[in-house]
């Protein structure tokens, strides 16, 4: 296996065709530069020991040592190196509400971005734990199934949008359940499950869907997205917004958190309630509740350690400047030799 660490470094290598062309043109200019200044055998005399040869090789190693150094700058890493590693975290589940009315702009930019970017410094925090994700609106899925590759989680995280669950609404107590069937069968007192969402619930029983989760060990905490004054809901075509959304009468649809919906799920849940603002989404607070929840021990999980090959590239692009400085531009003296030798024999 094979891969660059540092490959922003490779865009040095698009300077290299450029290098060239200008080469190029200055031999081209300096050719038409001593035509001008005398025939070719006048610089010749006046210039005898000049190989033109060993200077077109001097320029080729720079360029050859410029593109080894931009090589080893990227870090060319090859082979994999396979240990077990035992690590003791958390089972993490978060639940994001992707419905039309996380559009909704009370937020910065909006409800479902806030809720993202709130995700993503969760994400940030997590060292050794697992983490999930589940999406829902008027039905739950699971968008990424417990994992401890970070990497993953925010690739996953990227691609959520309110386009990503065909039937609207807003059914918290479907995600719950799917949370609780998320988490492996034995019993474990590690886990938690964070919903972010705008508290609308018009599905189902969320109360008694938290409830459960806390009988199977699972604290449930809840984030409000919104503001209870509430945002109309924008629409979108084409990528721009077109009005807002309005109901069968032509009213303006305006969305408004749902805190005691929300609080009391927390409730039922032995978690707690947070409300998300423009500054932050009580992320620190849950991570700090988190933290007094008891390690689990996780399976052996394979790491991919790649060594660095850097110093070749180096040594190589070393060696070429070494050659480059101690190679002359004077012709070889046997060839000034050959020269004497036909001038006497003439």
């Amino acid at each position: 296996m094979f891969r660059f660490e540092h490959t922003y470094f490779l865009w040095g290598l698009a300077l290299v065709p450029l290098i060239l062309l200008l080469f190029i043109l200055y031999r081209r200019w300096q050719k038409n530069a001593r035509q001008r200044f005398g025939e070719n055998l006048r610089m010749q005399q006046l210039i005898p020991n000049r190989s033109q040869v060993k200077a077109n090789a001097k320029f080729y190693l720079s360029l050859m040592a410029f593109i080894f150094i931009v090589i080893g700058l990227a870090n060319p890493q090859i082979g994999t190196k396979q240990e077990n590693v035992k690590a003791e975290g958390l089972e993490l589940m978060v639940a994001i509400d992707v419905s039309n009315s996380m559009m909704a702009q009370d937020l910065s930019p909006d409800r479902l971005t806030a809720a993202k970017l709130a995700m993503e410094r969760l994400i940030e925090r997590l060292k050794s734990d697992r983490i999930g994700m589940i999406v829902f609106a008027g039905e739950a899925y699971i968008q990424l199934p417990l994992t401890s590759d970070y990497s993953a989680a925010k690739l996953f995280l990227q691609t959520i949008d309110n386009n990503i669950v065909p039937t609207q609404g807003t059914a918290i107590g479907a995600a719950i359940d799917l949370a609780i069937n998320s988490f492996p069968k034995e019993e474990a007192k590690n886990r938690a499950l964070i919903i972010l969402t705008d508290g609308e619930n018009h599905e189902d029983d969320a109360i008694a869907a938290a409830e459960e989760a806390r009988k199977s060990g699972i604290r449930v905490f809840t984030v409000g997205m919104g503001s209870p004054s509430g945002a109309p809901i924008p629409v979108f075509k084409n990528g721009r917004q077109n009005g807002f959304r309005q109901d069968n009468e032509g009213n303006t649809v305006v969305s408004s958190l749902n805190e005691e919906m929300l609080q009391e799920i927390a409730m039922a849940g032995d978690g707690q309630y947070f409300r998300a603002t423009n500054s932050g989404a009580g992320i620190p607070q849950i991570m700090q509740e988190l933290s007094s929840l008891e390690k689990k021990e996780y399976d052996s999980k394979i790491f991919t350690d790649f060594e660095d090959r850097y110093q070749i590239f180096f040594g190589i692009a070393f060696f070429l400047l070494f050659i480059d400085v101690i190679l002359s531009e004077r012709k070889p003296k046997w060839i000034e030799k050959v020269k004497l030798f036909e001038e006497k024999e003439s």
